[in-house]
């Protein structure tokens, strides 16, 4: 194994959620370890970086950022009334990837944005949300049920970053039950469902700055998108 002073540094946003361990139950920083277990898998350093004492200085120790999947997002974020399914937000998680985010492509840091990542990077842009996807396309099939992952088969455009790394079509791991609807101006749309949602979308002018719908992290047999980053992310850290 290499080095970890050879390895980039992959910062990974977190929940803050009321957990159990041993005979505790307090709120704690969590994340699940199949995005831990990715980066390290594809050459990278993980440090979690908790939503609580946000300072986007952190950024200038780091070689790549993943915003990571969780809670639905808050719609006041970009104007809207909550759905009733909406029932399941943390805007103060919101503001803290809002502000990384923001710092990130300003500082033009590989970004990798992973589910409610893509949605955040979206509606940090100035885009909105679909807020229940049900809504619009009559089917569950992108969150079959409770904690049970779906597959979508996902048509990706060439000439794109996306469509380097995975070609023109691949199949993903879903779970999620909101999407991209008005597309923020500096996204460009790099991949879509059979029913048209949006799953992939990159930052136009950056290097590095891709967000996708599905969940990478539970197809270990499948690191493109985390050895993309990291080897994105190597290319920086004999400059910081």
């Amino acid at each position: 194994m290499a080095s970890s002073a050879s390895r980039p540094r992959i910062g990974i946003t977190t929940y803050l959620e009321p957990t159990s361990w041993g005979v505790w139950q307090r709120e704690a920083a969590i994340l699940p370890r199949v995005y831990l277990d990715s980066v390290v898998a594809a050459g990278g350093v993980p440090l979690l970086l908790p939503p609580v004492g946000t300072d986007p200085s952190v950024l200038d120790i780091l070689d790549g950022l993943i915003i990571a999947g969780g809670c639905d997002v808050d719609p006041a974020s970009y104007g809207a009334a909550p759905h009733p399914e909406t029932v399941d937000t943390r805007p103060s998680r919101d503001e803290h990837e809002a502000v990384l985010i923001k710092a990130a492509l300003d500082a033009d840091l590989p970004l990798l944005a992973i589910c409610r990542g893509l949605q955040m990077l979206n509606v940090t842009l100035g885009g909105t949300l679909h807020q229940h996807l049900p809504d619009s396309i009559a089917h569950h099939e992108h969150r079959p049920s409770p904690a049970v992952f779906g597959r979508t088969e996902v048509k990706v455009e060439p000439d794109t970053l996306t469509g380097r790394l995975f070609g023109e079509q691949t199949s993903v791991h879903c779970y999620h039950h909101q999407a991209l609807a008005e597309v923020a101006a500096d996204l460009q749309v790099t991949a879509r469902a059979g029913d048209g949602t949006v799953e992939a979308a990159e930052v136009d002018g950056k290097t590095f700055a891709l967000g996708v719908q599905w969940h990478p992290e539970e197809n270990p047999e499948d690191l493109r998108l985390f050895a993309a980053l990291v080897a994105e992310g190597k290319k920086r850290s004999p400059r910081r």
